[in-house]
């Protein structure tokens, strides 16, 4: 338990006390947001402020990692090292998106392939080797089925191993591009995507913490109260590591917002919490816990389709929560209020994934 906490509070620390660092050489270098024509007027005020503070998140949560591992007296497991490569590889891609868009001064940073193949070799590697490193007990840090509360019976290796590393590969990359893009639409407003991103994260913390008290890790399989995953202890020491680096970036990204966390800190907290779910066996409760990210997606798939079949528009403007801006609703208002919506949804998370264990 130690070691979470020191994990949350490095990277706390290296986040709240880094970021106006980070602010000072990203205005020294007139490294600023560039903000859309066709957006809501009133972002045209936030044109120039620094972006790319996904940097921060990383780098808090790797020293926070980093941190808990020393007082712990060991090194890091395979599920904390894949949740950190995913994260960072991801991240890596956001930043050179950030960057191209900041030297071109345009709202398109990488092309759409670059992007592809940047989040397709992370993806595809991160996939293929969650299913190595089995420990002891021959449990890798990912499986073949699809997972809810934990494993399902739903084997994608149903017909050969071959044909299941394929289809894993497949799953896993779709989760992966989904969250990346849903925490990517969700940071529309200052502090909206950081804020949601630490209540969900929070969340694992606790999913992190009961799995480790109920581990199966001795048995030979798992029974209706324990759990197989390889590392929970891990799975929480990461969780708690971002949501300390989200917590004190928030500090700073809060309206008015003097630094933005950027694609780098959308794609990196995107590969995440996609990470996390799949290491954790909750692949599908994350939908639940982050059940605001999924919305905001939705919403823009609705507004996509719908126009595309009727030349109409659901909502004023897509993502929703440029609905409620062009509908008059105070920036602040719309986010504090979308924050306790996400509160709401990973409170719904958490009293069901207790609940299948009292069920049993």
């Amino acid at each position: 338990m130690i070691a979470i906490l020191v994990a949350a509070g490095a990277s706390l620390v290296v986040a709240l006390f880094g970021t106006p660092l980070f602010i000072r050489f990203l205005v020294h270098r007139n490294y600023g947001q560039f903000v859309r024509q066709d957006g809501p007027t009133a972002h045209f005020t936030k044109r120039g402020t620094p972006t790319m503070g996904g940097v921060v998140i990383i780098g808090a949560t790797l020293l926070g990692v980093a941190a808990s591992m020393v007082v712990a007296g060991r090194m890091p497991s395979a599920t904390a090292l894949l949740v950190l490569y995913l994260m960072t590889g991801l991240g890596l891609v956001g930043f050179l998106d950030d960057f191209t868009k900041i030297r071109k001064q345009r709202s398109l940073g990488l092309t759409p392939w670059a992007k592809i193949l940047g989040q397709g070799f992370v993806g595809v590697s991160f996939a293929v080797l969650a299913l190595q490193f089995p420990n002891g007990n021959a449990r890798t840090p990912a499986s073949t089925r699809i997972s809810f509360l934990r494993d399902t019976n739903l084997d994608l290796a149903f017909a050969g191993a071959t044909i299941g590393l394929v289809l894993f590969v497949v799953w896993a990359n779709f989760l992966i591009t989904a969250w990346s893009n849903a925490v990517n639409l969700t940071d529309g407003l200052d502090g909206l995507a950081t804020g949601t991103s630490l209540i969900v994260f929070g969340a694992y913390v606790i999913v992190g913490i009961w799995q480790l008290n109920q581990s199966c890790q001795r048995l030979l399989a798992a029974g209706p109260r324990c759990y197989e995953v390889r590392d929970p202890q891990d799975v929480a020491i990461v969780a708690a590591a971002v949501m300390g680096a989200c917590f004190g970036f928030l500090w700073w990204n809060a309206s008015p917002a003097r630094i933005f966390m950027g694609d780098t800190g959308s794609l990196a907290l995107g590969g995440a919490l996609a990470g996390l779910s799949i290491l954790s066996r909750t692949e599908i409760l994350a939908a639940i816990i982050g059940g605001l990210f999924v919305i905001i997606v939705l919403s823009d798939v609705i507004q996509i389709g719908f126009f595309k079949m009727t030349r109409r528009r659901v909502f004023k403007m897509a993502p929703l929560h440029h609905h409620f801006e062009l509908s008059g609703w105070g920036e602040v208002t719309i986010v504090i209020r979308f924050w306790l919506i996400a509160g709401l949804f990973a409170a719904l998370g958490m009293g069901i994934f207790y609940a299948e264990w009292v069920v049993g």
